[in-house]
Protein backbone atom coordinates (compact mmCIF):
# COMPACT_ATOMS: atom_id res chain seq x y z
CA UNK A 1 0.00 0.00 0.00
CA UNK A 2 1.56 3.39 -1.44
CA UNK A 3 1.01 6.18 0.97
CA UNK A 4 1.31 10.24 -0.09
CA UNK A 5 4.44 10.21 0.99
CA UNK A 6 5.52 7.63 -0.70
CA UNK A 7 4.00 8.40 -4.05
CA UNK A 8 5.63 12.33 -3.93
CA UNK A 9 9.25 12.03 -3.05
CA UNK A 10 10.31 15.96 -3.45
CA UNK A 11 9.97 18.94 -5.02
CA UNK A 12 12.21 20.02 -8.09
CA UNK A 13 13.63 23.75 -7.47
CA UNK A 14 14.87 24.87 -11.10
CA UNK A 15 14.57 27.99 -12.57
CA UNK A 16 12.26 26.63 -15.50
CA UNK A 17 9.65 24.81 -12.57
CA UNK A 18 10.19 27.92 -10.70
CA UNK A 19 9.04 29.91 -13.68
CA UNK A 20 5.65 27.66 -14.04
CA UNK A 21 4.26 28.67 -10.70
CA UNK A 22 2.56 31.71 -12.56
CA UNK A 23 0.84 28.97 -14.66
CA UNK A 24 0.40 27.23 -11.17
CA UNK A 25 1.98 24.34 -12.50
CA UNK A 26 4.32 22.53 -9.49
CA UNK A 27 7.00 20.40 -10.06
CA UNK A 28 7.67 17.05 -8.36
CA UNK A 29 9.59 14.06 -8.50
CA UNK A 30 7.56 10.98 -7.43
CA UNK A 31 7.65 7.49 -7.13
CA UNK A 32 8.54 5.69 -10.65
CA UNK A 33 5.35 3.53 -10.15
CA UNK A 34 3.22 6.18 -9.38
CA UNK A 35 0.24 7.07 -11.83
CA UNK A 36 -1.77 10.29 -12.57
CA UNK A 37 -4.41 9.77 -10.62
CA UNK A 38 -2.39 8.62 -7.76
CA UNK A 39 -0.23 11.97 -7.90
CA UNK A 40 -3.18 13.94 -8.41
CA UNK A 41 -4.39 12.33 -4.99
CA UNK A 42 -1.20 12.63 -2.95
CA UNK A 43 -0.54 16.78 -3.92
CA UNK A 44 -4.22 16.97 -2.76
CA UNK A 45 -3.78 14.92 0.28
CA UNK A 46 -0.35 16.79 1.13
CA UNK A 47 -1.14 20.48 0.55
CA UNK A 48 -4.90 20.76 0.38
CA UNK A 49 -5.20 22.55 -3.10
CA UNK A 50 -7.24 20.99 -5.99
CA UNK A 51 -5.39 19.63 -9.13
CA UNK A 52 -7.18 20.46 -12.49
CA UNK A 53 -4.43 17.57 -14.60
CA UNK A 54 -0.97 16.03 -14.22
CA UNK A 55 1.60 15.67 -17.01
CA UNK A 56 4.65 12.87 -16.35
CA UNK A 57 7.83 11.82 -18.24
CA UNK A 58 9.89 9.32 -17.21
CA UNK A 59 13.85 10.96 -17.00
CA UNK A 60 16.47 9.03 -18.18
CA UNK A 61 19.46 8.66 -16.50
CA UNK A 62 22.70 10.43 -17.25
CA UNK A 63 26.31 8.74 -18.33
CA UNK A 64 28.98 9.95 -15.49
CA UNK A 65 32.22 9.16 -15.03
CA UNK A 66 34.80 8.64 -12.17
CA UNK A 67 38.15 8.42 -13.50
CA UNK A 68 38.22 5.86 -16.08
CA UNK A 69 35.24 3.89 -14.89
CA UNK A 70 31.43 5.00 -16.20
CA UNK A 71 28.12 4.07 -14.85
CA UNK A 72 24.71 5.69 -15.57
CA UNK A 73 23.28 7.76 -12.72
CA UNK A 74 19.28 6.17 -11.92
CA UNK A 75 16.38 7.47 -14.02
CA UNK A 76 13.19 8.77 -12.25
CA UNK A 77 10.15 9.54 -12.91
CA UNK A 78 8.73 13.85 -13.10
CA UNK A 79 5.31 15.12 -12.55
CA UNK A 80 4.14 18.81 -13.78
CA UNK A 81 0.85 18.70 -11.70
CA UNK A 82 -1.36 22.08 -12.49
CA UNK A 83 -3.53 23.63 -10.00
CA UNK A 84 -7.70 24.60 -10.58
CA UNK A 85 -8.25 28.29 -10.87
CA UNK A 86 -10.06 28.35 -7.28
CA UNK A 87 -7.66 26.66 -5.55
CA UNK A 88 -4.66 28.11 -3.72
CA UNK A 89 -1.28 27.85 -4.34
CA UNK A 90 1.05 25.78 -2.30
CA UNK A 91 3.06 27.82 0.44
CA UNK A 92 6.64 25.53 -0.09
CA UNK A 93 6.69 27.09 -3.88
CA UNK A 94 5.45 30.63 -2.93
CA UNK A 95 7.88 31.26 0.10
CA UNK A 96 11.05 30.52 -2.86
CA UNK A 97 9.39 33.29 -4.93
Amino acid sequence: MKTVHDVVLRPIITEKSMAGIADRKYTFKVLKTANKIEIARAVEELFGVKVAKVNTMHVRGRFKRQGMHGGYTPSWKKAIVTLKEDSKGIEFFESMM
